[in-house]
């Protein structure tokens, strides 16, 4: 099949071989697949990932792993990244996102979305109904990763919330934490840069004009360092700094204020994807006008390097 494969650089392949369902799986061959920033960060030797990356995908169920799943062929579906072992304490507690045996679809031990196939297990699996188009499918995985901001910050008093980066994953989190009656203000280096989430009716501002300490809570999407620095600069004293960004940097970061200042840090990754789902389908958040661009699989490498231009939000790539 084809495929994007990740080893010392990114290449296309037309012999990598199609994946077999396991008896509690499903195969899925893509329809659309997003390149997110967490993709190129991985291109760039982030978390040593080696093999098919993608995890941000729609497709449609095309066999299964066991007879007694048969309902689900031919079904429209997106798909959690997180594959959990089923049998450690995190996991039948909690979940599998934090399970220490689990895989991560197109990220960790799992190849991913960029390629005609892949397999995810069935409870991974969540319907996409009519009313919603692929190319609004294809953001249930951020938009969940979104909305997993708003239920942790949903028993605080936040009070006014600064997003650092109007990018591909801060547009999303600024515009849900709008939608639960959050004051947002989405924050960037450029007047240029904030045009999208001014037209989603999203206050907007320059982080650099920004006096030090302004935000009770700021949510860092930026993925680089001088994002971070920033939004650790913006929040005062006692207050909250989310971070959302995972990226490969050397550089030196100063922490001190974190202790200084008493500021409360949380990390937050992977959401709910019915929620998810269910804001996609009211036409709650504009997320195809994110779309900057689509390509075919074999043209996955040039796809890639629009991704990485500045400006660029969303990229798509299709078998």
């Amino acid at each position: 099949m084809q495929a994007l494969v990740l080893s010392d650089t990114l290449a296309y392949r037309t012999d990598f071989a199609e994946p077999v369902p396991a008896t509690d799986a499903a195969l899925i061959e893509l329809r659309l697949a997003g390149i997110c920033a967490t993709d190129l960060e991985l291109a760039q030797g982030y978390a040593d990932f080696r093999g098919i990356p993608g995890h941000e995908f729609v497709g449609r169920v095309v066999a299964v792993g066991n007879p007694q799943h048969d309902a689900w062929l031919q079904q429209r579906v997106v798909g959690s990244i997180n594959i959990g072992c089923q049998t450690c304490p995190e996991c039948l507690q909690h979940g599998p996102e934090h399970c220490p045996n689990r895989r991560v679809l197109g990220i960790r031990g799992q190849h991913g979305a960029f390629a005609d196939y892949l397999t995810l297990p069935i409870r991974n699996l969540q319907r996409i109904p009519d009313a919603v188009p692929d190319r609004a499918a294809v953001f249930v995985e951020p938009l969940a990763a979104a909305l997993r901001v708003a239920e942790q910050l949903a028993q605080r008093p936040a009070g006014v919330i600064a997003v650092v980066g109007p990018g591909r994953l801060g547009l999303l989190i600024g515009k849900v934490l709008a939608l639960a009656g959050h004051d947002v203000v989405m924050l960037g280096r450029t007047s240029t840069s904030l045009a999208l989430a001014a037209d989603w009716g999203l206050q907007t501002g320059l982080a650099a004009e920004c006096p030090d300490n302004r935000f009770d809570c700021v949510v860092d999407t930026s993925g680089n360092a001088a994002g971070f620095t920033a939004a650790l600069r913006l929040t005062r004293p006692r207050g909250a700094l989310v971070l959302k960004s995972t990226f490969a940097a050397g550089a030196a970061l100063d922490l001190s204020k974190i202790v200084v200042a008493e500021i409360a840090l949380l990390g937050s990754r992977c959401g709910p994807f019915a929620e998810a789902v269910e804001l996609l389908a009211k036409g709650a958040v504009p997320v195809e006008t994110m779309i900057d661009g689509e390509y075919p699989l074999r043209d996955g490498v040039v796809a890639f390097a629009h991704a990485a231009q500045p400006g660029v939000r969303k990229i798509l790539l299709r078998r």
